[in-house]
């Protein structure tokens, strides 16, 4: 509820600082008093249009704030707790409007948009006034505020239920039914991709595999073609080139035709022994050669393989923007959507069978809220059209209009559409409530309202601005007993000129203007005992208060 409304250099306010019970306060004064300047001001703190001709004369800028208390359940803290603003159990919502226009909100001394202020404002504080009535009068809650009268929550949930699980039944068939038209129209390039990767076989770790074996038969290619060249310097095929073991052996012959004296040494032999070793050591190298190239790839073909399927695979994964090390999974990817698409057409009738099912079901919970709406919708009407003649509204006629949405506009809240209307006159069709009742009649019309639907909207604080605007007598009384009804279950304040509606309130405050150094200022009083007796007696009596309006004054208290 609202705790407080503190308003700083707004128009002929200077300083104003507000608290606020619960139960019913009415706000009085003569008219021009400034009774409308606290609306503007309480509207300004919840996200009305910010004008620089609030400021008051001589002043900088204007500030307005306004606090809440809230319980933890409270739809606010939510929205709240969306934006990452933290809240206790109150809300302190500020705006500020400088000279220029401009104009800052906060909420909790943080600052927000003034379209996330409105928002909020909605979940705290409703209007009634002649010239601005919400809540009850937007279409969009009539249907919240019929079900929240009469209709179970337990149907109004399985209908919610059964919405969810046909549209997303519904969902997953649309899915199915776009994967399989996609499908379809790839069918030739899946089934030729499927066929050319299905031959190629490609197997998970297999470029790292045949990289590494393609880098060991090259190395042992190089190897053998080392040995092999080794061998023929030592070895020459041409019989005609001749090799080391040749040279050797010419060298050898001819030492040996080397003569000497009998009894001499031989110069020749170190050389003919070094010559002997160099034949042997010239054998064991040919040997040692034969038996490399004996352990080498006899295979020549075998590079040419493993080159031939490395590229190949790398061909193929470039052609589909793939690496190779993803190829095995690509091709299962692929035979599963050929999969798919061989067994789609079944899914999609098992999908399509469940889908007409569960749309049966919801029509089926449909039509019994439906039906729970109508039984509902005429005793309303009869609980509404009861509170309209002690509201001087005997000839109006209150309907609650149910009718059957088009399919494209079902919803969790079921099938039907819901609005308000009321006839004023006999004989007239019934029309929108702010089409048809004037300023005063649709007041009190949501007045009216109020008393059957107070659990409807779910706020707890409630104005009415002249809601007895245009009556007197036994009306007003009626409508001050009807206030004081509804401020039972929240808070309202009240707006009023009639001494039967100020006198019902649990508090009044008094609204004055009055002069300070030559200025006038709009001042509030919390009045009670003589001085509210005082006030009420003004209300009935005018400019000259006679005893016996003070006498009718307490009559009217004491009631």
């Amino acid at each position: 509820m609202l705790l407080s409304l503190s308003i700083r250099d707004v128009v002929l306010i200077e300083r104003l600082d507000l608290h606020f019970a619960a139960g019913l306060t009415a706000l009085t004064g003569e008219t021009g008093a400034g009774k409308s300047i606290l609306l503007d001001s309480l509207g300004l703190a919840l996200g009305a249009r910010a004008d620089s001709g609030l400021i008051r004369s001589g002043a900088e800028q204007a500030v307005v704030a306004a606090q809440f208390a809230v319980d933890g359940a409270h739809a606010a803290q939510a929205l709240l707790a969306e934006h990452g603003l933290e809240s206790g159990g109150e809300i302190l919502v500020r705006r500020i409007v400088g000279r220029d226009g401009r104009s800052r909100a906060l909420v909790n001394d943080q600052p927000v948009s003034v379209g996330f202020l409105k928002n909020l404002a909605a979940l705290l504080i409703e209007v009634q006034g002649q010239h601005e009535q919400v809540g009850l009068a937007d279409p969009a809650n009539h249907i919240l505020l019929l079900d929240s009268f009469g209709v179970p929550v337990a149907a109004r949930a399985d209908v919610a239920a059964a919405h969810k699980a046909w549209r997303e039944a519904a969902v997953r068939l649309a899915e199915a039914e776009r994967k399989i038209e996609e499908t379809a129209r790839e069918e030739e390039f899946l089934r030729h991709a499927a066929d050319e990767l299905g031959r190629l076989n490609p197997v998970a770790g297999e470029e790292d595999a045949l990289a590494a074996e393609r880098l060991r038969l090259q190395a042992g290619e190089r190897r053998a073609e080392a040995i092999a060249a080794a061998i023929a310097e030592l070895r020459p095929k041409d019989r005609r080139a001749s090799g080391p073991g040749a040279a050797l052996r010419g060298a050898a012959r001819a030492l040996a035709r080397v003569t000497v004296p009998a009894g001499a040494v031989n110069p020749a032999g170190p050389a003919m022994a070094a010559i002997e070793r160099a034949e042997v050591a010239l054998a064991e190298a040919e040997d040692f050669l034969d038996r490399m190239a004996a352990t080498e790839e006899d295979d020549p073909r075998a590079l040419e393989a493993v080159e031939e399927r490395l590229f190949a695979l790398r061909a193929v994964a470039r052609k589909h923007g793939v690496q190779v090390v993803a190829l095995a999974e690509f091709l299962a990817d692929l035979r599963a959507r050929l999969a798919a698409l061989e067994s789609g057409v079944a899914d999609i009738a098992a999908l399509s069978k469940q889908v007409v099912s569960l749309r049966a079901d919801y029509v089926a919970k449909a039509a019994e809220l439906s039906a729970l709406r109508e039984t509902a919708a005429r005793a309303l009407e009869a609980a509404i059209g009861a509170e309209l003649p002690p509201l001087k509204l005997e000839r109006a006629r209150f309907v609650v209009e149910r009718s059957m949405l088009a399919e494209s506009g079902w919803g969790a809240r079921g099938a039907d559409g819901v609005k308000f209307l009321i006839a004023t006159n006999p004989g007239e069709a019934p029309g929108a409530l702010d089409k048809i009742a004037s300023g005063g009649e649709l007041s009190r019309l949501m007045l009216a309202m109020k008393v059957v639907l107070t659990s409807g909207a779910g706020i707890e604080t409630l104005i009415f601005d002249e809601v007895d605007s245009g009556i007197g007598g036994a009306t007003a009384a009626a409508v001050g007993e009807r206030l004081a009804r509804v401020a039972e279950g929240v808070q309202v304040l009240v707006v009023t000129h009639s001494p039967q509606v100020a006198a019902r309130g649990a508090a009044q405050l008094r609204v004055a203007k009055r002069v300070r150094a030559e200025r006038a200022v709009t001042e509030v009083d919390v009045i009670s005992g003589d001085e509210r007796r005082e006030e009420i007696a003004r209300m009935l009596a005018g400019e000259f208060v006679t005893d016996a309006a003070r006498q009718a004054a307490m009559s009217l208290l004491a009631r």
